[in-house]
């Protein structure tokens, strides 16, 4: 059974995860209407990946004798003045969410709740993940700069990257 503490704290993460799909899909869409296939298959991919972290979670409460509260999604506000800005904004979202999951891994061990804790692992692993990746595409654009053939190069190498990562990001 979980403790009031720990519904709340799930839920808090829940928002997090559903906030996190909803700004990967702003994103793909974004860069879909800008014409970059490989850009927005990758943030499709990625918003679909968050809505499973989601309903990983939701499940878990809910079958821990929880509730699970469905939450509002917000609109996401996006600097798409460049792609540096964007996957910087990416990047700098993970972070939050790898501290997200920090706290509610620290909750679970306040409260003595073993089974979260454990259950909670995955998230961490994942998250590791999620920023290294995060990261690495930075570091790409980085390399990139101002160069519009090797835009169109990264474009396509992201087609690739979203088919080949396992779970990642």
């Amino acid at each position: 059974m979980l403790s009031k503490t720990i519904q709340e704290a799930i839920n808090k993460q829940i928002k997090v995860e559903a906030d996190s799909s909803q700004i990967y899909l702003a994103m793909a869409s974004w860069a879909e209407v800008q014409g970059f296939e490989g850009i927005s298959a990758f943030m499709y991919k990625q918003s679909d990946e968050e809505r499973m972290h989601m309903l990983k979670l939701v499940k878990y409460a809910n079958q821990r004798g929880g509730e699970a509260k469905i939450p509002n999604v917000i609109e996401p506000i996006l600097d798409c003045s460049s792609f540096k800005a964007l996957f910087t904004q990416l990047y700098e979202h993970e972070v939050m969410v790898s501290e997200s999951i920090n706290e509610l891994v620290h909750v679970s061990l306040q409260e003595r709740d073993y089974a979260t804790h454990n259950f909670l692992q995955w998230y961490v692993s994942e998250q590791i993940e999620e920023e290294a990746t995060a990261r690495t595409i930075l570091d790409k654009i980085n390399l990139i700069g101002d160069d519009k053939g090797g835009l169109y190069l990264f474009d396509n190498d992201m087609k690739n990257f979203s088919g080949s990562q396992s779970g990642s990001m």
